[in-house]
C-alpha cells in the first residue's frame, strides 16, 4: 500500500474534522463494499466525523444480510426523505459513482462535494473527488482499509467488540470479492493476515455458512435450462426477477462458469419492484486471463446520453445495469412476454457479435439443450 496515500487520507480526514458525510454505496451494495463503508465509519469517528452509510437498492444476497444482521451495521436505504444538505462531502467506497446514479444525481443537485474514492475496480471518470485511492492491484477495497488499519489510522484493539466487528467483516469482504481467495493477490494475503489477528473466525463462519435460498436455486435451474453456449461463452436470460432476488443473478453466473469447457458465463434479468426502478440488471465471471470484463463490456454496451458506461468490472468479474426507462411497467402478461423478448435477444445478439461467433447472423440464437 502506498503510504503516501495513506498519508492523504488522514489529512482529507483531519481537514473535515468534525462535520457529518456521507459514504455512498452501489445501489445492491455487495459484502466487500459494505465491510469498507463500516471501516470507513469507524476510522472517520476517530476524526469526530459522522457518517451516513447509503444505498439505492436492496440488500437481498443471504450472506449480505447476515453480515448486516450479525455485526449490526446501521444503512440507510436511499429515498426522497434522505435530507442531503446535512452532509459537508461524499465518501465512495468501492465504487466511483457509476452504480448509484440516482444518489449520485441528488447530490450534485445539493451541491455536496465527492470527497474521496476508494475502490479498487478500473477508472471511471464519473466525478472528480478531492481525493482518490484506487488500486488495481487490489481483489478488494476491504484490503485497501485493512491497510489504512495496519497503518494506523486507527489502532486496532481485540478486546475491543466493534474492532473484532470491523476486521471480521473486511475478512468477509476480502473472502467473497477474491473468490475465497482464489483470485487474491499478494496484498489481499497480507492484509487477510493481518486481519486475522482480530477477527471473530465463529462470526465469520456463520456468516459465511448460511444457506442458499430456494430461490436462488430455481433462478440456477431456469439458466440451466435455457442457457446458450457459444464457444467457451455461456449466456443466460433469466426473465423477470424481484428486486430481492437480484442478488441470484450473480450467483449463477459463480455458478455457470464452473462448467466443463465454459470460460465466461453472462447471466441477466429484468429486475423490478414497487420500490425500484425496472431496469435490466447482468453479471459476468470469467477464467479467461486474455479477456478484460471491464473493457468487454463497455465496448458491448457502450454509454447513456450523459456519457456514462452501462457496465464495467475488474479482473475476472462484471456487472451492467440497462435501464428500461420509457418501456417499464405494464401488468399485462403478453406485453411482459414481448418486452423480454426484445430485451434478451438484443443482449444475445451484441454478445455473441463481439465474440465473432462463427455462422453468427444477427439471428436469436437457440439455446442447448
Amino acid at each position: 500500500m502506498n503510504s503516501d496515500s495513506i498519508q492523504k487520507m488522514k489529512d482529507l480526514l483531519e481537514a473535515h474534522r468534525g462535520e457529518s458525510h456521507i459514504v455512498v454505496l452501489q445501489d445492491f451494495p455487495d459484502p466487500d463494499a459494505i465491510s469498507s463503508a463500516f471501516v470507513h465509519k469507524l476510522i472517520s469517528a476517530a476524526f469526530d466525523i459522522e457518517c451516513d452509510i447509503v444505498y439505492s437498492g436492496k440488500i437481498s444476497h443471504h450472506q449480505n444480510i447476515a453480515l448486516v444482521k450479525l455485526l449490526g451495521i446501521e444503512l440507510i436505504r436511499f429515498d426522497s426523505s434522505v435530507n442531503l444538505r446535512k452532509y459537508a462531502g461524499a465518501i465512495y467506497v468501492d465504487n466511483q459513482a457509476t452504480t448509484a446514479e440516482e444518489i449520485v444525481r441528488r447530490l450534485e443537485e445539493a451541491e455536496v462535494p465527492a470527497l474521496a474514492v476508494v475502490d479498487h475496480h478500473e477508472l471511471q471518470h464519473r466525478i472528480e473527488p478531492a481525493f482518490q485511492d484506487i488500486r488495481r492491484s487490489f481483489g478488494a477495497t476491504a484490503s485497501i482499509y485493512a491497510c489504512y488499519l495496519e497503518q494506523g489510522l486507527i489502532q486496532l484493539d481485540k478486546s475491543h467488540k466493534e474492532h473484532v466487528m470491523a476486521a471480521t467483516a473486511l475478512t468477509h469482504g476480502i473472502f467473497t470479492d477474491t473468490g475465497g481467495l482464489i483470485r487474491a493477490g499478494v496484498e489481499d494475503f497480507h492484509a487477510a493476515a493481518y486481519l486475522s489477528q482480530y477477527r471473530d473466525p465463529d462470526l465469520l463462519d456463520q456468516i459465511l455458512n448460511q444457506s442458499r435460498p430456494k430461490r436462488t436455486m430455481e433462478i440456477i435451474h431456469r439458466a440451466l435450462e435455457d442457457k446458450v453456449t457459444v464457444e467457451g461463452l455461456s449466456i443466460a436470460g433469466v426473465g423477470y426477477l424481484r428486486a430481492e432476488d437480484r442478488d441470484a443473478i450473480p450467483q449463477t453466473a459463480d455458478f455457470l462458469v464452473t462448467e466443463e469447457n465454459i470460460h465466461t458465463a453472462v447471466v441477466y434479468g429484468l429486475v423490478s419492484g414497487p420500490e425500484v426502478e425496472e431496469c435490466i440488471v447482468g453479471s459476468l465471471r470469467t477464467t479467461k486471463i486474455t479477456l478484460d470484463p471491464d473493457e468487454f463490456l463497455k465496448e458491448i454496451l457502450g454509454k447513456d446520453c450523459a456519457g456514462n458506461y452501462f457496465g464495467g468490472g475488474k479482473s475476472s468479474a462484471g456487472g451492467f445495469r440497462l435501464p428500461i426507462g420509457f418501456l417499464a411497467g405494464g401488468k399485462e402478461e403478453e406485453y411482459r412476454e414481448h418486452k423480454w423478448r426484445v430485451f434478451d435477444e438484443q443482449i444475445k445478439h451484441k454478445l455473441l457479435a463481439k465474440i465473432g461467433a462463427k455462422g453468427h447472423d444477427g439471428a436469436a440464437p437457440k439455446r442447448q439443450d
